[in-house]
This record gives structure tokens, sequence and C-alpha cells, in this order.
């Protein structure tokens, strides 16, 4: 009788999310199909709960863990970071940021900190650029080197020693479910930077320090019946920003907004308005109470 083959040994990676074993490449366009899906799951899923119907609810979370559930999410995600898809949104950030910092590290041996929300790897451009010392949180980490946290329920920095010079929120934003959440994570972001005076000795990093990294899919300001970008940088200048950079392109829109003053909690407020009209837009909003 011929000896039984033997499977592949057990580790314990095996145990863990299926996004650290690398799946097979899916094609753009499949990715594009898997988030946009996710999304739409996931705000049927907030209506079944806003309505009570624990019947629908369950029905949709059915079909979201048929997509993988959010390490699927995650796994796209990851697999549109990839150059050959135009990935890793830090590279547009690197470039706008490298010749202050550039001059900042010829004159100084301390290294700005940064907090990525939402990461996904330890390996993008901002990590490898050797200007950062990064903190990495996620709702699901996926790696080592990255906390499993919710910037929502993070400890309120006690004082600038727990404070950061920049923060990410790369596609981080259009994932919160509701509008309201999402003004107040805008909010929340100017707690965690440090106060713009800190940079005063430092003229070379005054003018982009301490900044908030912000990308978005592309329709989320070109086709939302509540926002476009007047709206949103009047937002951002109510919770505390002043725009410093931005770039748009087919897909996505990246903005890096400098902390222009200390939120005082005195804003404008700003409610689901309609600025654009007609049945093909999307219900994207951000709301300040």
């Amino acid at each position: 009788m011929a000896p039984k083959k033997k499977g592949p040994a057990k580790r314990l990676a095996a145990g863990r999310p299926p996004v650290l074993q690398r799946s097979k490449s899916i094609s753009r366009s499949a990715t594009k199909a898997l988030i946009n899906k996710h999304h739409l799951l996931q705000k049927r899923k907030r209506q079944a709960i806003a309505k009570g119907n624990k019947v629908e609810e369950a029905a949709i979370e059915v079909e979201i863990k048929a997509l993988g559930g959010i390490e699927g999410y995650q796994e796209a995600s990851l697999q549109g970071q990839r150059h050959d898809r135009g990935g890793d949104s830090s590279r547009v950030l690197m470039k706008w940021l490298e010749p202050c910092l550039s001059s900042h590290g010829a004159n100084s041996g301390r290294r700005l900190r940064m907090l990525e929300v939402g990461a996904l790897s330890t390996q993008n451009a901002c990590s490898k650029s050797g200007h950062f010392d990064i903190e990495r949180i996620d709702l699901n980490s996926q790696g080592d080197g990255i906390l499993q946290q919710d910037f929502m329920e993070r400890p309120l920095p006690q004082d600038e020693s727990e404070q950061f010079d920049i923060i990410s929120l790369s596609l981080v934003l259009n994932y919160v479910p509701e509008p309201k959440d999402r003004g107040e994570m805008l909010r929340r972001t100017v707690q965690f930077l440090r106060a713009p005076e800190r940079y005063l000795d430092s003229p070379h990093l005054l003018a982009s320090f301490s900044s908030l990294f912000l990308v978005l899919p592309a329709p989320c300001l070109t086709n939302s019946r509540y926002l476009d970008e007047e709206r949103l940088v009047a937002i951002m200048k109510a919770v505390g920003y002043a725009k410093v950079e931005s770039k748009s392109t087919q897909r996505l829109v990246y903005y890096l907004w400098r902390r222009d003053r200390v939120c005082k909690g005195t804003e404008s407020t700003f409610s689901k308005k309609e600025v654009r009209s007609g049945p093909t837009r999307n219900n994207f909003a951000v709301v300040l109470n």
C-alpha cells in the first residue's frame, strides 16, 4: 500500500484571517466591484438596523460573509494598493512633503510622529521614507505592526508627547457609516495633532504641519448630492483646518490639510444640505452638529 501523503504542516498563521495568506491577484474591475458591493451591503445593513428588521439584517450579514467579510474587503483594498494599480496613496503625500522633510532631516535628528488610521500595510511610501515614527491602527488588524483599535475609541492625548505631527485618513472616512460620525471623526483628529505654534522654530515645517492627509473616492465629492469641494473646504475650516494641497484623479481625491487653530467646539453647523440634484447622485455627506 502506498504511504499516505502528508498535508502541509500547520502553522499559527493558519488561524489568522485569510488576508495574511496572499490570494491570487484579481483584476482591477473585480477589485472595484467587490469594494463597491461591500459598501452597498453595509449601507443596506444600516438601513435594516434603523428599521429594526432583524430578518433583513441577518440576510445581509450572510451576503457580507459570502464576500469574505471585512477580511475580503481589506484584501481587495490591498490589491488596489499595488503599484500596477496606481495604489499606495501615501506616495502622493510623500511627493507633497518631500521638500520640507528634506530640509527638516538635514537640520534635526528628530523624526516626526504619524498616526495612520485604517492601516493595511507597514511597507507603504511613508513607512519606507525614514522621516516618520508611525503608529498604525485599524478596526481589524491584518498584520504585525498594526494595532487593532477604533480611532473613535482611542484615548485622547494627555499631553503633546501623545500627539502627532500628521494623521493619515486614507479611504477611511467613506467607510464610516453615518454622516454625523464622519463629521465627528474629522473634529476628533484635531485633538490628536500638535498645536501650530509647535513649528514656529521650524519654518520649513510650518507651512505643512501639523496636518491631516485625507483620501476619498472621487465620487464622494464629484457626484454627491450633499458634498462638493466648496462645502468640504467650508467644513474643514469650521473644524480647524486650512487646505495646503489637493489632487484629483478619476478614482480618488487627495487632500493635505494643516491644523489652523485650536478646535473650541463653537464651529458652524453643517446639516445634510443638497448641493446637487439628480437621480444618479450618491448620498455621501458629512454633517457637523
